[in-house]
């Protein structure tokens, strides 16, 4: 049997009732060895737009570039601002056409637009799921039982942040594959998106 390098993170976005929160932790593994206890895995890739990341860092660095130099050139040609549905569809239709040679990625592009709030999980082979909450990683069922716990559709912005802080805290907890020094979120809302990393 082929010994492979296992990897995990846990991620998650959610809407609240006037902005979108997405929150990771900051380990990152290769088997048993932790590579690195502080690394980013929240990024923003547009002005009200931020783009999570799960799976392979390589691969997720390549998309990120690609995705921003084509909302860039996207805003440039069209003098418009791009959706979040169309940056998912767009990062879906790379990974379709990748499948046979996938990018292993499990990104969550969140975001505010002229259409509202959103939080979409696109999967390695171009699926594309809307929600109001989401986790990814293979820390996500230990995020999940504190969202299904006590998410609501009206959580205020204080509420909702420290709600993605205590689920990430549950994965970093439970996930041995998850933990590092930070937790990062980025609160976006009609205004831009807020960094936020806590210890």
């Amino acid at each position: 049997m082929e010994n492979q390098q296992k990897t995990g993170t846990t991620t998650l976005g959610m809407v609240c009732k006037d902005c979108v929160i997405v929150a990771a932790e900051s380990k990152v593994t290769m088997g048993y060895l932790i590579t690195s206890k502080e690394f980013p895995k929240v990024y923003q890739i547009d002005d009200r737009m931020a783009m999570t990341i799960s799976g392979g860092v390589g691969d997720a660095q390549s998309i990120i570039r690609v995705l921003k130099a084509e909302i860039n050139i996207y805003k440039l040609t069209r003098n418009a601002e791009m959706t979040v549905r169309g940056v998912a569809t767009l990062l879906a239709n790379i990974q379709q056409n990748a499948r046979y040679y996938p990018f292993m990625l499990f990104p969550i592009i969140a975001g505010v637009d002229k259409d509202g709030m959103h939080v979409t999980s696109v999967d390695a082979a171009g699926g594309i799921e809307d929600d109001a909450y989401t986790s990814t990683g293979s820390g996500s069922p230990f995020a999940y039982g504190v969202l299904e716990d006590s998410y609501r559709k009206d959580l205020a912005r204080e509420e909702g942040i420290a709600l993605a802080i205590r689920a990430i805290k549950a994965a970093k907890e439970r996930d041995a594959a998850s933990g590092g020094k930070y937790i990062t979120l980025a609160v976006i809302d009609k205004n831009g998106i807020e960094m936020i990393t806590k210890e």
